[in-house]
């Protein structure tokens, strides 16, 4: 234990990412601010439901910090003080909480604006962080209100605040989404279940290997045209392409899988041969653990 209670042990990473890889971190589950602001006293990384992230096989030197305790706890109560007959605030919810696990809870209730994001294997925070979604919605759709926690202390944002947009929320590198306030509609519950699964049957043909998720974002062309990333890598004929036990996805072109024993160095080379064999620049959707400084930046665009 810590001093102010949080629990340190030393893990490998690879069992907290959907990809399943990642070397070994000291790592911090931390329930409260006083444990966060502690663990943030050296140098750290925050760590939720693993997707979107590819670790390397030697781990972080790094601080990793999982929220759990009460940052893992969701109140959806309205909040009668910000709430209105027609749209619904609720009271905090953990950035540790699942997403998956919010969605199906939300439903129930009869919830609307998140129903977007479902499937999507992350933690509230880090899906704030990225701002995840699909093309049926994503999390900016349904936040009021962000508490962000950084080594400078703890405040509150709205989105009116950040310059958020497609997969980025304008909030900095390793400043912590420890809390937010969901912003929602009144609709019933099998309305929200029918767009759920709309938003669901889209994504049958997505692999069901483990896999960090999209790896590129889609790119604009030169035009102002939005383009399919998986198309592309299509029609670069990758699909099927595997390095070690890393496979570019038969199902779609734009997913990584883990066979089984796949190391982080087998999903690097496989991004490598993306962004050389696919002729429009592509930005990255994974995070890397270390930075790649060969694959940071869009591939053309130096």
């Amino acid at each position: 234990m810590s001093r102010t209670g949080a629990r340190v042990e030393r893990l490998p990473l690879a069992r907290f990412t959907t990809l399943g890889v990642g070397g070994e971190a000291e790592v911090w589950f931390t329930g409260s601010h006083e444990q966060l602001a502690e663990a943030m006293e050296q140098p750290y990384r925050i760590l939720g439901g693993g997707s979107n992230l590819v670790i390397s096989d030697q781990g972080v030197p790094e601080r990793v910090i999982r929220l759990s305790g009460p940052l893992a706890e969701r109140d959806l109560n309205p909040d009668p003080a910000l709430s209105t007959p027609d749209e619904i605030v609720t009271g905090w919810v953990g950035g540790g909480v699942p997403l998956p696990g919010l969605v199906r809870a939300l439903q129930k209730l009869g919830l609307s604006n998140l129903e977007g994001t479902v499937g999507i294997p992350g933690q509230v925070g880090g899906s704030v962080w990225m701002n995840a979604g699909t093309r049926f919605g994503e999390m900016f759709d349904g936040l009021h209100t962000i508490e962000i926690v950084t080594p400078q202390g703890t405040r509150q944002v709205t989105p009116a605040d950040l310059d958020w947009g497609y997969r980025r929320s304008g909030i900095p590198l390793n400043h912590i989404v420890s809390r937010v306030r969901l912003k929602l509609r009144l609709s019933t519950p099998e309305a929200v279940l029918a767009r759920m699964e709309a938003a669901d049957q889209a994504r049958k043909g997505q692999p069901k290997n483990k896999t960090p998720g999209c790896a590129f974002k889609n790119p604009t062309l030169p035009g102002g045209e939005k383009v399919s990333a998986g198309k592309l890598i299509d029609e670069a004929g990758l699909k099927g392409t595997r390095v070690g036990n890393a496979l570019i996805a038969p199902e779609h072109g734009n997913f990584i899988v883990n066979l089984g024993g796949a190391t982080a160095a087998d999903v690097h080379a496989l991004l490598r041969v993306i962004r050389e064999r696919v002729g429009v620049p592509m930005e990255l959707e994974y995070e890397l653990w270390p930075t790649d400084p060969g694959l940071s930046a869009p591939a053309g665009s130096e």
